[in-house]
């Protein structure tokens, strides 16, 4: 018997996102970053929705399903876009978000040379989904990231190098 109260699948905090065809999200993912199908539980009522698919991304997982609207379950399609960002790592920021961009994905912010040390960019994917992908180039230090942020409010640009 596990003892553990935290599934051995997933980590302490992991995504769920509700998603306009979900199936179709699946096959997104993996062309756009080269995730992992661990789990599939269509739903029962014939619709062909997913109620439940579990997905791996490098060292994490994220679970879907398709909207609900009876259940409270919409995606950034339905609610007309999303506060939330979901943050990936990767070795190469300028690789991963080119095929993510040819997956089908949209730029939302370039990726770019920031002042906290990372190359970093945002884009949408067909889903109405934010991700921010991320690169560590430079360690920098409190004091240097407070005064690049100043830099940047002053003039955006001042970011790109």
């Amino acid at each position: 018997m596990n003892d553990n109260k935290i599934p051995n699948v997933t980590h302490s905090l992991t995504p769920h996102i509700v998603c306009r065809d979900a199936a179709a999200a699946i096959e997104f993912y993996k062309k756009a970053f080269g995730a992992e199908e661990l789990t599939r539980m269509p739903a029962q009522d014939g619709s062909g929705k997913l109620m439940h698919a579990m997905i791996g991304i490098g060292d994490s997982h994220v679970m879907l399903c398709d909207e609900f609207p009876e259940w409270g379950a919409r995606g950034p399609q339905s609610l007309g876009g999303t506060p939330v960002t979901l943050h990936y790592n990767v070795p190469d920021v300028d690789a991963a978000f080119q095929r993510a961009l040819d997956a089908g994905a949209q730029t939302k912010m370039p990726v770019t040379d920031m002042f906290w040390g990372d190359r970093y960019g945002v884009l949408t994917d067909p889903f109405g989904h934010d991700w921010s992908l991320a690169t560590h180039i430079r360690d920098v230090s409190v004091e240097e990231a407070i005064e690049g942020s100043k830099q940047q409010m002053c003039d955006p640009a001042a970011t790109q190098q």
